[in-house]
């Protein structure tokens, strides 16, 4: 069983490598994980320089000690973000490196912190960050967001089993979600891009002005940028190198125009947010912005959220999942946004994707702006689909077209 699983461990590395980021001989690579998944950062690393690269920088994050400069750092901490660390992605980016981010904290990593303090270190890492978000959001680089087991994540999604086992469990979950049982995962992986492409390409020969969204708690309409363009997750770098920026994907997604969402809409999932569990949620929105908010749970931290800059106020992506597609499927919680949005329905509140717009991987911000772009620090999905839910397309003569339909695709 060991054997077996470090045999996994070994494939999915080789995954990231190949598929997820796509590394280039010579290349640079900037890989972000927990000392809690030493051993996997490993063999990325291994699998990078056996694919060519050129050196292998890693940066290390520790759960316990984020949770501790939450409790005891000052306030004026949590309000700036170091040049340094603006300086230091900047640089891999003009480098043209490729980033992996590995993410396995606990949803509730920062439950009982001051609301402020999180919301203010949510700003000022966005502020600092700003360049490389467009670096990342107009496929300058490659990049990949992936997830490992940790503990207490593993202990939130399987609260019934043991320790181990919940860990267990939950890698498990991880393997299957990223097609990493096939015989050949990177084929896999090129036979479900061209699966999901497929859709994509459907929605831009439909061209369409608006969808209309409709399920119990929502009626939503979002008016869509006049030179939007459905994509799917695997992208093509400034460079024409392939890659895939999030594993797992189920999804097609394009950009809303800033001013065009009207109406409200309800979550059907958790969102974990800056260490804390938002959830059952409720957002109004007039003319584009948000003007009012609703909670079960969380309430403030989804107000802090919404108030990071005035672009937070705005959504920045739509996307498309069917409830029929296998993380849905597994009926498996996982209370990571990495996952639950491949379950889902969902939109995202912040900055839009500038390859989400026709030729907009070179326009300026402020031509992205013109375009309907919306402009902001972060961006944060929140899943609303469920089997309840219609959307029609809607043309600007008024014809409408079903596309989803209990959930699932209508065409």
């Amino acid at each position: 069983m060991a054997i077996a699983f470090e045999q996994y461990l070994q494939k999915y590395a080789q995954l990231i490598v190949k598929t997820g980021v796509n590394v280039q001989q010579g290349q640079e690579v900037f890989i972000t994980g927990a000392v809690e998944q030493a051993s996997f950062v490993r063999l990325v690393a291994a699998a990078a320089y056996e694919a060519g690269a050129g050196n292998v920088h890693v940066e290390w994050t520790d759960d316990t000690l984020s949770r501790l400069k939450y409790e005891k750092a000052d306030d004026k901490v949590f309000t700036e973000y170091p040049q340094w660390e603006t300086d230091k992605r900047n640089s891999f980016v003009e480098r043209g490196a490729v980033f992996v981010s590995i993410v396995s904290s606990s949803p509730d990593l920062l439950k009982g912190i001051d609301p402020t303090r999180i919301g203010n270190f949510q700003k000022a890492a966005g502020q600092g960050l700003r360049e490389f978000r467009r670096a990342t959001q107009a496929d300058k680089v490659s990049w990949t967001v992936v997830a490992a087991a940790g503990k207490e994540w593993a202990a939130k999604v399987f609260p019934n089993a043991g320790g181990q086992e919940a860990v267990e469990l939950l890698w498990n979950a991880i393997f299957d979600s990223v097609r990493l049982h096939a015989e050949d995962p990177v084929q896999a992986w090129e036979e479900h891009h061209e699966t999901l492409s497929a859709k994509s390409d459907k929605l831009n020969e439909y061209r369409f002005h608006k969808l209309h969204y409709t399920a119990p708690g929502t009626d939503l309409t979002i008016e869509l940028a006049e030179k939007h363009i459905w994509v799917a997750a695997g992208s093509t770098n400034v460079q024409g190198v392939p890659f895939m920026a999030n594993m797992p994907t189920e999804e097609v997604f394009t950009v809303p125009l800033k001013e065009g969402v009207n109406g409200y809409v309800s979550s059907t999932k958790p969102l974990s947010y800056g260490g804390n569990i938002i959830d059952r949620f409720k957002v109004t929105f007039e003319n584009g912005r948000i003007v009012g908010t609703e909670a079960e749970e969380g309430h403030e931290f989804l107000q802090k959220l919404v108030e990071i800059d005035e672009g937070s106020h705005y959504l920045g992506e739509v996307a498309l999942v069917p409830h029929q597609s296998p993380i849905s499927e597994s009926n498996i919680l996982f209370y990571n946004t990495l996952f639950d949005e491949n379950a889902s329905n969902h939109l995202a509140i912040g900055s839009g994707y500038a390859f989400n717009i026709e030729g907009g991987k070179t326009m300026s911000p402020e031509e992205l702006i013109a375009n309907g772009v919306n402009s902001s620090i972060t961006h944060n999905d929140f899943m609303i689909g469920s089997a309840e839910m219609d959307i029609d397309g809607i043309h600007k003569d008024g014809t409408v077209i079903p596309i989803f339909r209990k959930g699932n695709w209508a065409f």
